[in-house]
C-alpha cells in the first residue's frame, strides 16, 4: 500500500495555448478512495493518466510512497488501470483475461491459478471463468476488468469512468460493489468520473476540478455543506443548489422585495452584489400571508417519499428555475403558486464577482 503525491504536476499538450493541467498539488492517503470529479475537459482523466504513465508529465513530479515515478514507464509503476471500455481480449476466457498480466510477468502457473481463483471469489465470477467476454453482461465484463487489476496486487488502482457504459440500474449496483471491494482490499484508489452522484457515494474524499485546477478537496459531506465557491456549489448536489443573485442590505440578502435571512457570521462580510445558495431541501413552504419567495410551479416530480417542485419566480434576480424538495404528501400541482422561505443557517453566501464563499 502507498500514498500518492502530485507535486505541481503539469501536462501541456503540444500545440495547445494553455496546459490541460497547469500544475496539480494533491496528497492521497494510503488506502484512500479518492475521486476526481468535474465536467468534461476539466483535466481529471489527464491527471489520472499522468499517474498511470500514459501521459507525459511536463514539469513537477508524482510520487508513490517515497518513490518518484514521474519518468518511469507504466509497467514499472506498480499500478493497475481499469478502463471505461473494459479492454478485454475477446478470444480469451475470463480466467485467461484475468491471468494475462501475470503470464506476461512470468508468474508461475500455480500462482496465477491461485490469484485468479481468489479474485473470482471476491468478485462472484467463479461460475464464469470459462466463458468468453461476449457471453457476459456489461456489469460482469466490468468485474472481469476489475479482477484483472486485483490479481496483480498493485499499490494503486486507477479507474477511468469504469461505469459509464452500464445502464442506470447496473451502475448503482456496480458502484456499490467497487466501493465495498476497495474497502475490503484497502488499496489506494484514484477514480475519475463526471458523475457527481458517483463521486459523493463512493469517495472517502472528492477532488473537484475545473479547467485543470483543483477547486476543493474534501469529504463528500464537506463539499455539500461548505462549498468554497460558486462552481463547487453548483456542481455538487442533485438536484443542484439554487443560486440567486441578491444585494446585501442591513445583514440580509434582498431579491426584489423579498429578504433572504442570512446567518449573522456571513452577514458581517457581505456588501454589494452577492449570490445566495439554497439547497432544494432547505426551502420551507409557507402561506402567502407569511411572505416568502413566490414560485410558480411548472413541473412536479413525484418520487414517492418526497418530490421535487420546479418553478419560476417573477422576482428579479431569481434564476430561470427554482427547485424545491417537498414531502411526497404535499399537494403541490403544476400551475400552483407556492411561497417558500428558509432558515439563516441553511443559506450559503458567495461574492458574485469572485465566486468565493463568504459564509462561515
Amino acid at each position: 500500500m502507498a500514498t500518492v503525491t502530485f507535486e505541481k504536476a503539469q501536462r501541456w499538450y503540444p500545440g495547445a495555448d494553455v496546459p490541460a493541467v497547469p500544475g496539480i498539488d494533491l496528497e492521497i492517503n494510503d488506502g484512500e478512495f479518492m475521486v476526481l470529479v468535474g465536467p468534461s475537459g476539466c483535466g481529471k482523466s489527464t491527471t489520472l493518466r499522468m499517474l498511470a504513465g500514459l501521459e507525459e508529465v511536463n514539469s513537477g513530479k508524482i510520487l508513490i510512497g517515497d518513490r518518484d515515478i514521474t519518468s518511469l514507464p507504466p509497467k514499472d509503476r506498480d499500478i493497475a488501470m481499469v478502463f471505461q471500455n473494459y479492454a478485454l481480449y475477446p478470444h480469451m476466457s475470463v480466467a485467461e483475461n484475468m491471468a494475462f498480466s501475470l503470464k506476461m510477468a512470468k508468474v508461475p502457473a500455480e500462482e496465477q491459478k491461485r490469484r485468479v481463483a481468489e479474485a473470482a471469489r471476491i468478485l462472484g465470477l467463479e461460475d464464469y471463468l470459462e466463458r468468453k467476454p461476449k457471453a457476459l453482461s456489461g456489469g460482469q465484463r466490468q468485474r472481469v476488468a476489475m479482477g484483472r487489476a486485483i490479481v496483480r496486487s498493485p499499490q494503486v488502482f486507477c479507474m477511468d469512468e469504469p461505469l459509464s457504459n452500464l445502464d442506470a440500474k447496473m451502475r448503482v449496483q456496480t458502484r456499490t460493489d467497487i466501493a465495498k471491494l476497495q474497502s475490503d482490499l484497502g488499496v489506494t484508489t484514484v477514480y475519475v468520473t463526471h458523475d457527481q452522484v458517483e463521486a459523493m457515494t463512493m469517495g472517502d474524499r472528492v477532488a473537484v476540478m475545473k479547467e485543470g485546477v483543483l477547486q476543493q478537496v474534501d469529504s463528500p459531506l464537506g463539499l455539500y455543506d461548505r462549498p468554497v465557491n460558486l462552481f463547487v456549489a453548483g456542481f455538487i448536489g442533485s438536484p443542484q443548489m439554487n443560486l440567486l443573485e441578491a444585494t446585501a442590505v442591513d445583514g440580509s440578502a434582498r431579491i426584489g422585495d423579498y429578504l433572504v435571512p442570512v446567518d449573522p457570521a456571513a452577514a458581517a462580510t457581505m456588501s454589494g452584489h452577492i449570490t445566495v445558495g439554497v439547497r432544494p431541501e432547505a426551502w420551507r413552504l409557507v402561506s402567502a400571508e407569511q411572505g416568502g419567495l413566490p414560485v410558480r410551479v411548472t413541473v412536479v416530480e413525484e418520487l414517492g417519499a418526497d418530490g421535487f417542485v420546479y418553478g419560476t419566480s417573477g422576482v428579479e434576480g431569481t434564476p430561470a428555475n427554482i427547485i424545491v424538495r417537498v414531502s411526497g404528501r404535499d399537494s403541490v400541482r403544476k400551475g400552483d403558486t407556492i411561497h417558500v422561505t428558509t432558515d439563516p443557517t441553511a443559506v450559503h453566501v458567495f461574492d458574485t464577482q469572485t465566486g468565493q464563499r463568504l459564509s462561515a
